[in-house]
């Protein structure tokens, strides 16, 4: 019996990888930067690589869309780091600097920030705006997961 292939964009490089889901756990390394596929903190994106790196691929991704002015978003890093080391490696995590990357807070429509939008499949599943604790932020995931199961 073979295991299902997932492709997974590597967050460092954007190069394309395949791994078995059944080995997700096993900390799978890019083919092409020979950095981890996943890792227990989110990564950065900007307007330039979100496509390849956010929506493509089979894994689900939730993007945390702030500003370094921003007391709330301040507040909840270090709650979002905490849920990528619990929520991973089956969803993984990523932050988007929206006073840097004013275009991507306009295409997505970002009228408040923190906003979290978990997006899978390449498009976009649900969004949550205001500051969350590591608990909420896991189990918010979680439910809008198992909607789209």
């Amino acid at each position: 019996m073979s295991a299902k292939a997932m492709l997974i964009p590597c967050l460092h490089c954007g190069a394309m990888n395949r791994s078995p889901e059944s080995r997700l756990a096993d900390s799978p390394t890019c083919g092409r930067c020979q950095q981890p596929l996943y890792s227990a903190k989110p990564g950065v994106l900007g307007v330039a690589d979100f496509d390849a790196k956010a929506l493509a691929g089979d894994l689900p991704i939730l993007i945390d869309f702030w500003a370094p002015w921003c007391g709330p978003c301040i507040n909840m890093a270090p709650h979002f780091s905490d849920a990528a080391k619990q929520l991973g490696p089956r969803v993984r995590l990523a932050k988007v600097d929206t006073e840097a990357e004013q275009a991507l807070g306009s295409r997505f429509a970002i009228r408040s920030i923190p906003t979290l939008i978990l997006f899978a499949g390449g498009r976009e599943i649900a969004r949550q705006s205001g500051g969350m604790g590591v608990g909420q932020i896991v189990q918010w995931t979680e439910q809008q997961l198992q909607r789209i199961s």
